[in-house]
């Protein structure tokens, strides 16, 4: 398991419905507003995003370092079965991909030749088909091109369409534990959608799972049981059927997470101007 710097294990343990227990820790701290993390089953690390300070920090078993400089404002972030990095840069308003070597690529940065909003969060499923949202927040809101938010797709071959048009804001994504659901939040409705992926990666049977969260709802994941866990108030935990199960409650405002280290029980959460580490026993899902 990874052991980082700046650990500090708050005293909580806590009971609850198909939730045995659970301890917090805070592994980093001190940053402006945090976001995208994600775990590499490859190298054993962590990555995030510093939004406002335009950094990627990594994480591992030596502490904390810059992973990039210059990030392009750089928000969620996924890696593939082939250990490369997807990243969304909702300053540069497109999405890269970073091979194992370094060289960067562009996957996404307009649509119909109008520019993207501002692409938030992104996913990828075992069989390579990336899903990313464009939301236009903050003052993307002034500068937007395209008269629709939208959750994207990204097929095997690089073509790039748009899954959903939506007139309020998509934000956080994850994806079923057989690779065949597809969960968006919606920050403006406050709710949890869900959809069919089909064989080319099309997204039909619109259904909301979760109605109505306890505050704005950002990221999301899935546990293998296919329990959601959604960054919100706090991370609000909802069983398959999107009946609450418990709310674990953190110093700050949640903006993402992701389950990571070898077994997969840890959740790694970002909050504001924290990393926490969750210890769970659950166990998450790996693409690879």
């Amino acid at each position: 398991m990874l052991r980082a710097l700046f650990v500090v294990l708050i005293p909580f343990i806590c009971f609850a419905q198909d939730l045995k227990q659970y301890t917090i820790e805070t592994i980093s701290a001190s940053h402006k507003f945090v976001e995208g993390p994600v775990w590499s089953a490859h190298e054993g690390h962590l990555l995030f995003s510093d939004i406002p300070v335009n950094q990627i920090f990594k994480i591992d078993s030596k502490g904390r370092t810059v992973f990039r400089e210059n990030s392009g404002g750089a928000s969620g972030n996924a890696y593939d079965d082939k250990g490369r990095l997807y990243t969304c840069e909702s300053r540069s308003r497109r999405v890269i991909r970073t091979d194992k070597k370094g060289g960067s690529e562009v996957l996404a940065d307009s649509f119909e030749g109008k520019k993207l909003n501002g692409p938030n969060d992104i996913v990828v499923t075992k069989n390579e088909h990336a899903y990313f949202t464009d939301p236009a927040f903050g003052d993307a809101v002034d500068t937007r091109e395209l008269p629709f938010h939208g959750v994207f797709h990204v097929s095997p071959k690089g073509v790039v369409t748009a899954a959903l048009r939506w007139q309020t804001r998509p934000n956080g994504l994850a994806v079923s534990p057989d690779s065949k659901t597809l969960y968006v939040t919606n920050s403006d409705e406050r709710n949890v959608r869900a959809y069919d992926i089909g064989r080319d990666g099309e997204l039909t049977n619109e259904r909301i799972v979760v109605a109505k969260t306890e505050g704005v709802p950002d990221g999301v994941e899935v546990d293998a049981q296919g329990n959601l866990f959604v960054a919100a108030r706090g991370v609000s935990i909802y069983s398959p059927a999107g009946q609450p199960v418990t709310t674990i409650q953190l110093a700050e405002k949640p903006s993402n997470l992701v389950f990571g280290d070898g077994t997969l029980q840890t959740l790694y959460v970002t909050a504001r101007t924290t990393i926490y580490r969750i210890l769970l026993e659950t166990k998450g899902v790996s693409i690879y």
